[in-house]
């Protein structure tokens, strides 16, 4: 199975298959040892050569977020023979809203409106059960509109700022 994944802006070509019982993976060409466990539901216990991982997956309105510990990482995952899989074009084109991957503060803003933002450049830091999360932008653009300001408590999916 061949998948094209963007990881905070960084795109991978991803090549998975299973055959008597493990997996085999390329990842851009470069072959890794693999070995992955579903722990529970949303929830990967998974070893990459000698190193072991958990990785948790969060669905936050239609964004994708996998943690790895106590980092999240933004990620997109296409089948690049299925046309479902393609990046729709409104995605490119018109405005994002950055959304609050949980309840916590707004911590600090790392950006005013009309700033350039690159994809995966941080936007706000949200403190949530003593961690601090870097929320990053999803798309290349200028930020249109910030929606809260330091200090302020919100909720998962409350919108933080408009990247257009």
């Amino acid at each position: 199975m061949l998948y094209d994944v963007t990881i905070d802006g960084k795109n991978y070509r991803l090549d998975l298959n299973r055959a008597e019982g493990r997996w085999s993976c390329r990842l851009d060409g470069r072959d890794l040892e693999v070995d992955a466990v579903l722990a529970r539901p949303d929830v990967l216990s998974l070893r990459i050569g000698n190193m072991a991982y958990e990785v948790k997956s969060e669905r936050v309105a239609n964004d994708l977020h996998l943690w790895v510990g106590s980092k999240r990482f933004a990620v997109e995952v296409r089948d690049p023979r299925s046309l479902r899989g393609r990046t729709r074009a409104g995605d490119e084109h018109g405005p994002r809203k950055i959304v609050a991957p949980m309840p916590g503060k707004v911590v600090r803003l790392l950006v005013r409106e009309g700033d350039e933002v690159q994809p995966g450049a941080g936007v706000a830091v949200v403190e949530a059960m003593k961690m601090q999360n870097e929320i990053k932008s999803p798309k290349k653009g200028t930020v249109q509109k910030i929606l809260v300001s330091e200090g302020a408590a919100v909720n998962a999916g409350d919108v933080l700022a408009i990247v257009e």
